[in-house]
């Protein structure tokens, strides 16, 4: 499927590949008229799917790039991204050039003329001639000379010289990188919608109530928007709705307190060679009509640099102990979004300058902060990781006392709210008089009906798709407690995404150690790669706490007969020991299961004390009645991989000419789910639909350098830190499943099959293929886990296992990276693989190892395949002894896993039959009044337009 939306974008663009004739070969009027027709016409009828997620635009991208920069053979290839402030452009360059070679980023911000520096947004403040004379200079292979813009000192202040190499990857970023001007030049058109932009004007349709249409908002807001840079958009291939807004998957976390002590020294003297000082003027806008006493959450923050503004919606952090937590939630807007939200009502209540004087060490910021309110300087210790900041603030000997109120609170504390708001650094006009083409906003159109509102928000185009009413969408409600006596949490009735699941969690377990003390357990349930594990060691990260996983107390003979997928398999007297003990004596000893030898391997001592007062438990039957009742905090997590299954089988079963419905997938790949699982998650706590997808997102993206070359074990342990190092054994063997008719050139790929791997008598799943670019291979970090049975249920829908692999692995890690070792059976030496998620590290210890030179991005399935004879190597690619072997692991998968799929007369099947028939009606009932209302509306102007002529003939006979 992938293939063919990367296929579809081509044929919609290509600049040199379709529309330029070969430089060899003269032009032809056709094909010059052929060109002009196709880049004058809109790319939208034949462009990809509306709405791709944030992580699918991403994978479609950066596979588009390489197969075009393959057909053009040396040629540079072009992208432009466009779409307006805040919607998560630059986010989306940087991370495809992490992981593409040779790409050079041209921000559209370094093309600000004098007299524009002030206002990115406007057209007219970007000098296009310029980019373009540079954008045609990298076209042809030359070096060129692009501007240096000061955005301090509001000016242009040098050039620099940029060059690029062959096959290289040209990316343009900026609100107008598809301009009409830009788009002849441009191979791959990218439009990106949503981010801040959708979340801000839901924010202030919130704030103002429905007394101003949406197109009145966005004229407000976004006044360049639907003029200047919405008709560019429709011109793009790949159009990608960016739902991201914030989130705490990777936050950074600080610690604050003065900096100077109570003798007046001060706690950290900064080298002037290496400090860094800027200079920030911080607002804080109220809503209108919102009282004095309204929450400061509810408040807009506004940061400028220089000419820069970055905005955020309301004060999101977590306070865990002395710690400051916070997502990376600031977005770049542009100064008329300022003007246009002061337009609208929004008051500027407090403001104030902030000096930052600052220096970086590897993961860590030290900063010393000047708030001229306060008239108080502050020593702030910043980095992603909570151990390493808390260790350097112990290596520097400052132990507070540390501040966890933001500046906002300490200032409103000190001065109280202001009621007259300060003087606005920027004018209230949405545009400046200097301006040629200005944007007359409509007046406020008020909405009488809801249907009329209804029918206004189906018919906007997918560019400003209306942003979801804050009273439809799940609210981020309080936790309440159930009275009576037991402190239990009251369940929240909605479900959420993983962001938001994930600060509702962490809220959660500080209300219940504020009102019940600790220890606090907390259970989180839900199907195998549905995320429980990722979202455990998250909350883990931002609360300091253990996670204890439910396979520690399996039954060694359950495992050793592979029926580790029952309940039954699960030591219940053990953890409800656990359990008991960390509630009643605040320490416990967990079990340690060593899957390779199918045994406990002794005992782990866990400590609870009221600095770390959290345990996590995780596993599939977590949230059984048996568990639960012994736990503070229910979470159940649904979605993950999952999800991202039912959907690569419904897209096989297409491709193979046959249809399948998610009823049947459920029922067949994923019994114990509906039977023994699902029930026990509708009493959660806190319900999360997890739709992150960790094989695209690039956020969980593993480097992998893989290489022949023979290297010792010393040489091995040179490049990995001594002190860390720990090594382990692997034995697993990797099964390819394919689906009968899924169209092929005759050689059977990895993209065609859903890998299996079957390790300690565990079943891992891979169901899309990495991504290879140049030496690296870009994979996910893990394999996820699966049940027998969903291996099962996918033999049971025709899949058939057409290869495998039999390996060893040797592992060696220190933490950062991951050095591997795999003997695979058939081959006489084994194949190393250097593996992390920084890939200039990876790339390091391959030089160290001198491995450059001898990379390979071949999958072993390929290499496999490539080793066996030619009069065996058959269109399935199965060599004879491998068929026999395969029937073998086939009886294996369907013994284990062929006892769990479900009746299909079985009561649960007919209930869950019955229950999505009624979601089937429902939303068969939802659309029909929709296009009721629709149908009226369009009757009623059809009649109105009729009635109207009717009385104009007349008038005029």
């Amino acid at each position: 499927m992938d293939a063919d939306l990367v296929q579809r974008c081509l044929q919609a663009g290509g600049r040199d590949l379709l529309h330029h004739p070969h430089p060899s070969s003269p032009p032809s009027p056709t094909s010059t008229t052929a060109a002009a027709a196709a880049s004058s016409s809109s790319s939208i009828l034949q462009s990809l799917p509306l709405h791709v997620s944030f992580d699918r635009g991403f994978y479609l991208l950066v596979k588009a790039i390489q197969e075009l920069r393959e057909r053009k053979d040396g040629l540079v290839v072009t992208v432009g991204i466009g779409g307006p402030t805040g919607s998560g452009k630059t986010s989306l360059a940087e991370k495809v050039a992490s992981v593409l070679g040779y790409v050079v980023i041209v921000s559209m911000e370094d093309y600000r003329t004098g007299a524009g520096a002030d206002d990115g947004s406007d057209v007219d403040a970007i000098d296009l001639d310029a980019l373009t004379r540079n954008l045609q200079d990298l076209v042809n292979g030359k070096d060129t000379l692009m501007p240096l813009v000061d955005f301090q000192e509001k000016k242009r202040t040098g050039w620099r010289q940029l060059k690029i190499s062959p096959s290289g990857v040209v990316i343009v970023d900026g609100a107008y990188a598809l301009h009409s001007t830009l788009r002849s030049l441009l191979d791959i058109r990218v439009a990106v919608v949503g981010g801040v932009h959708f979340s801000l004007l839901s924010k202030v349709q919130h704030d103002i109530g429905d007394s101003c249409s949406l197109d009145y908002l966005i004229d407000s807001i976004f006044p360049l928007f639907r003029k200047h840079i919405e008709p560019d958009l429709h011109h793009a291939q790949i159009r990608i709705d960016n739902s991201f807004v914030c989130s705490f998957r990777e936050p950074y976390y600080k610690l604050k307190c003065k900096n100077e002590s109570p003798d007046g020294q001060k706690l950290y003297a900064f080298d002037q060679n290496e400090v860094e000082t800027e200079n920030f003027i911080e607002m804080y806008l109220r809503p209108p009509f919102a009282s004095e006493e309204i929450k400061i959450d509810d408040w807009i923050k506004v940061r400028q640099c220089g000419t820069r503004y970055y905005l955020s919606l309301g004060d999101q952090r977590i306070v865990d102990k002395y710690f400051v937590i916070r997502p990376k939630a600031e977005f770049e807007v542009g100064r008329t979004t300022l003007g246009g939200l002061l337009a609208l009502g929004y008051s500027v209540v407090v403001s104030f300058k902030r000096t930052c004087t600052s220096v970086s060490r590897d993961q860590l910021l030290i900063a010393a902060e000047t708030i001229d309110t306060l008239n108080e300087t502050f020593l702030v210790l910043k980095g992603p990781s909570r151990k390493i900041v808390a260790a350097e603030a112990s290596k520097l000997g400052i132990k507070g006392p540390w501040i966890t109120k933001s500046y906002l609170e300490m200032i409103l504390e000190s001065k109280g709210v202001p009621r007259l708001n300060t003087p606005p650094p920027v004018s209230r006009k949405l545009l400046t008089e200097s301006q040629e083409k200005k944007i007359v906003a409509p007046k406020p159109i008020r909405v009488s009906t809801d249907n009329v509102a209804k029918f206004d928000d189906f018919v906007q185009p997918w560019t400003r798709s209306p942003p979801k009413k804050l009273d439809q969408e799940p609210a981020m409600g309080k936790w309440q407690f159930n009275p009576g006596s037991n402190i239990q949490l009251a369940p929240l009735p909605d479900s959420y995404d993983l962001d938001r699941g994930l600060l509702l969690s962490v809220q959660a377990i500080q209300a219940l150690l504020e009102n019940k003390g600790f220890p606090v357990i907390v259970g989180i349930g839900g199907p195998s790669g549905s995320g429980k594990t990722s979202l455990a060691q998250k909350m883990a990260n931002i609360i300091g706490c253990e996670v204890i996983s439910l396979e520690s107390y399996y039954k060694p003979e359950q495992v050793r007969d592979y029926k580790y997928d029952e309940y039954s398999s699960l030591d219940i007297a053990l953890l409800s020991k656990s359990i008991k003990e960390i509630r009643n004596t605040h320490k416990a000893k967990v079990p340690c299961f060593d899957f390779e030898k199918c045994s406990r391997d002794g005992f782990k001592e866990l400590q609870v004390s009221e600095e770390c007062g959290v345990v996590i438990f995780e596993g599939v039957y977590t949230l059984h009645p048996a568990i639960r009742k012994s736990l503070d905090l229910w979470i159940a997590v649904v979605g993950g991989v999952h999800s991202h299954l039912i959907a690569r089988i419904q897209r096989d079963k297409n491709r193979a000419g046959f249809s399948i419905s998610q009823s049947e997938i459920m029922t067949t790949v994923f019994p114990l789910f509906q039977q023994y699982i699902e029930p026990h998650l509708i009493d959660a706590h806190l319900k999360i639909q997890n739709d992150f997808d960790p094989v695209l997102s690039p956020e969980s993206s593993l480097f992998v350098l893989k290489s022949k070359k023979q290297v010792s074990y010393q040489d091995i342990l040179t490049v990995l830190d001594a002190s860390k190092v720990c090594s382990s054994v692997q034995n697993f063997t990797d099964v390819y499943l394919r689906l009968p008719g899924i169209p092929s050139n005759g050689q059977l790929t990895e993209g065609e099959c859903i890998r299996v791997r079957i390790c300690e008598g565990r079943f891992a799943l891979l169901i899309r293929e990495p991504i290879r670019e140049g030496n690296f291979i870009i994979q996910p970090k893990v394999d996820f886990d699966i049940s027998a049975s969903t291996v099962a249920g996918l033999l049971k829908l025709g899949y058939q296992a057409v290869a495998y692999i039999e390996a060893s692995a040797v592992i060696y890690q220190d933490g950062k990276i991951l050095i591997e070792v795999d003997h695979l059976q058939g081959e006489t030496n084994p194949y190393l693989q250097i593996k992390g998620t920084n890939k200039e590290i990876v790339s390091s210890a391959a030089s160290a190892l001198s491995l450059d030179g001898s990379y390979t991005t071949k999958s072993y399935l390929q290499i496999i395949l490539e080793s066996l004879p030619a009069d065996d190597n058959v269109p399935t690619g199965i060599h004879n002894q491998q068929a026999a072997r395969l029937q073998e692991l086939v009886e294996f998968i369907q013994s284990q896993g062929g006892c769990f799929n479900s009746d299909s007369s079985s009561p649960t099947r007919e209930v869950c039959s019955t229950d999505s028939v009624l979601d089937d009606v429902q939303s068969r009932l939802r659309k029909l009044e929709r296009w009721n209302t629709i149908n009226m509306v369009l009757w009623t102007i059809l009649l109105s337009a009729l009635v109207g002529y009717s009385l104009f003939q007349k008038r005029r006979h």
